[in-house]
């Protein structure tokens, strides 16, 4: 017997919950900012922290997804590359399925937003994959060789272990290229969302890409309600 599928409700509230709060983690990190910068990340934390509290979440969206658009404007850009997309998709969806009425539609925002949580990983895996450097190896021993993020000196010594990188470039890809099968079972999901997560957990510690591990976690209760709904 099949487990009971997420109730839409509740995912919802848990990804608002959860969205909010990595742009609230996103935005404390220019508290200490030139001042134009300060008067974009500040209101955005209010409004992320009204998402969070559930206070007019349909009006914290729209302003998440305006001062969004402002940040890039002041940077001409991302700020911070793939993280900022997803932030940007998460509220926006978010926005739609507060504002419509129509459960379609709801339900069609939060199955957007975990389909491109799929997509992220299978079309990243991709890319690796027709890359020879992260066939053979190379591209994580750059990486850990002569990368400018913050890895100490002993993970360094990883860049000499090429067999070891080679692996491990190949479970990276494996598990991104299989990452939709998982949507077969819940049980599987589950198992696939938790090694997601130590992955992101892992990048943040060794790479300092500590933005991508909340925004990513925060499109995992959307990837739930999916498998329940769909399958």
């Amino acid at each position: 017997m099949s487990p009971d599928p997420i109730p839409f409700d509740a995912a919802l509230r848990i990804t608002a919950i959860a969205v909010g709060l990595a742009v609230i983690q996103q935005s404390i990190e220019h508290a200490v900012a030139p001042r134009d910068e300060q008067l974009l990340y500040a209101p955005r934390a209010l409004a992320a922290f009204c998402l969070v509290l559930g206070w007019h979440s349909a009006l914290a969206c729209g302003a998440l997804v305006m001062l969004h658009l402002l940040i890039l404007r002041r940077f001409e850009g991302p700020y911070n590359g793939g993280s900022d997309r997803m932030s940007l998709l998460g509220v926006s969806c978010l926005a739609l399925a507060y504002v419509t009425p129509n459960l379609v539609l709801k339900e069609t925002a939060l199955g957007y937003l975990a389909v491109q949580g799929v997509l992220s990983y299978t079309i990243s895996g991709w890319v690796k994959l027709v890359n020879p450097e992260w066939r053979n190896g190379r591209a994580l021993r750059d990486v850990f060789e002569f990368s400018a993020y913050p890895v100490s000196e002993s993970l360094r010594g990883w860049a000499k272990a090429p067999r070891v990188l080679r692996r491990m470039g190949w479970a990276v890809m494996l598990f991104e290229l299989l990452f939709p099968f998982a949507l077969a079972s819940r049980a599987l999901l589950i198992a696939a969302l938790a090694i997601g997560a130590a992955f992101h957990v892992a990048n943040a510690c060794l790479f300092g890409l500590n933005r991508f591990v909340w925004i990513w976690l925060a499109t995992y209760p959307s990837l739930l309600w999916l498998q329940g709904r769909v399958f």
